[in-house]
């Protein structure tokens, strides 16, 4: 007899609800594309809010373990113009403590039994039978069915989505191009000495370039540039060629004329990785509730950087898990659908305050 819910993605937010679930009693299971728990340790640093994230933890029975690992040292962050000059600043005043993606991650999978998550399970599609049930079909050939309730946690690029609206995400016009700079790296202590804690924003010329220290003590630095959607994946730049993709963004077409300090960041950098950002339409987040259907986090709302993404996810499943828990399992349709009412709203109101810095 399959669970009564299907989880699709145990990144943060499917496996916030994942949690909620089992501590309601309700039976579910969590598919996830991943090989195992240990096969994806990528992922920067997410602030946790006060009012979304921390209070999901806390009806989650994990705040206590996750405040071992919050960096409150790390809340102080500080904006400054393409010289280095440093415009604005708050220290250790926000309520938002870091976290490493991973480390967060790891809470919420030690928290729920290890047999509710099904690994490498990467999901291909979802169909309707005659009988109304959803099957889920999954590139490995298994498939799935049987569930009251499928709900996609996977992502900007969500495969359940199609099943609910017509929407996707849209191409903002702009990239991050992350890279890092480890304790071993020679300009570290020089790093640490001009950085420090926290979070660095330097912005000009509609262009950025984002320093964050990590839970290890490594800083990771994100460039932003206005560049085609084919910028990496079309062969503009090679990025696994280190040297040359330095040499462009120290060039004038880029960071040429920035501060030599800020382009010291581009010169020790390593690990050079493309992230295009790509948004909803607000328009787009509104759709008739489809019985046994439903999305969170990315899946649903999909916005460009504002630091609220994943407090805006763990807020989505704190919402579902309680509507679940009130109208209970033989009323999933009327869950969800005031569920999505409040996820409208909240969607909407994310991907309206989402990063325009590079416009």
């Amino acid at each position: 007899m399959s669970p009564t819910i299907a989880i699709i993605g145990a990144g943060p937010c499917g496996l916030t609800l994942a949690r909620l679930l089992e501590r309601k009693g309700v039976d579910y299971v969590v598919y996830e594309r991943d090989e195992s728990d240990d096969s994806n340790r990528r992922g920067g640093s997410l602030d946790i809010h006060a009012e979304t994230g921390q209070l999901a933890l806390k009806e989650a029975g994990l705040f206590n373990e996750f405040k071992k690992h919050a960096r409150y040292e790390d809340t102080s962050f500080a904006i400054a113009n393409q010289q280095g000059e440093r415009v604005f600043q708050i220290g250790q005043a926000r309520d938002a403590p870091e976290i490493d993606r991973v480390l967060l991650r790891q809470i919420l999978l030690d928290s729920i039994p290890k047999e509710k998550v099904r690994w490498n399970h990467v999901l291909k599609s979802v169909t309707l039978e005659q009988d109304g049930q959803h099957i889920l079909q999954f590139t490995n050939g298994s498939s799935a069915s049987g569930f009251k309730l499928v709900i996609g946690a996977d992502g900007a690029w969500s495969k359940v989505r199609a099943s609910i609206t017509p929407a996707k995400p849209q191409y903002s016009g702009n990239h991050y191009i992350e890279s890092r700079i480890n304790p071993d790296s020679p300009y570290y202590p020089t790093m640490v000495s001009k950085v420090g804690a926290g979070t660095l924003m330097c912005l000009g010329s509609s262009k950025e370039i984002v320093t964050q220290r990590q839970g290890n003590g490594s800083y990771r630095i994100y460039l932003g540039v206005t560049v085609p959607e084919n910028f990496v994946r079309g062969g503009i730049v090679d990025l696994e060629d280190t040297e040359s993709t330095r040499r462009l963004f120290l060039s004038s077409e880029f960071f040429g004329n920035w501060a030599e300090e800020l382009k010291d960041l581009i010169r020790y950098s390593e690990d050079f990785r493309s992230w295009p950002l790509y948004y909803m339409a607000p328009e787009a987040v509104s759709w008739n509730s489809v019985p046994g259907l439903t999305l969170v986090g990315d899946a649903a709302h999909v916005a460009t950087p504002n630091g609220e993404g994943v407090n805006c996810a763990m807020a989505d499943a704190l919402s579902l898990a309680s509507k679940i828990a009130t109208y209970g399992t033989d009323a999933l349709d009327r869950a969800v659908v005031e569920y999505e009412e409040d996820m409208f709203r909240r969607g909407v109101e994310h991907i309206k305050s989402g990063s325009t810095f590079l416009t």
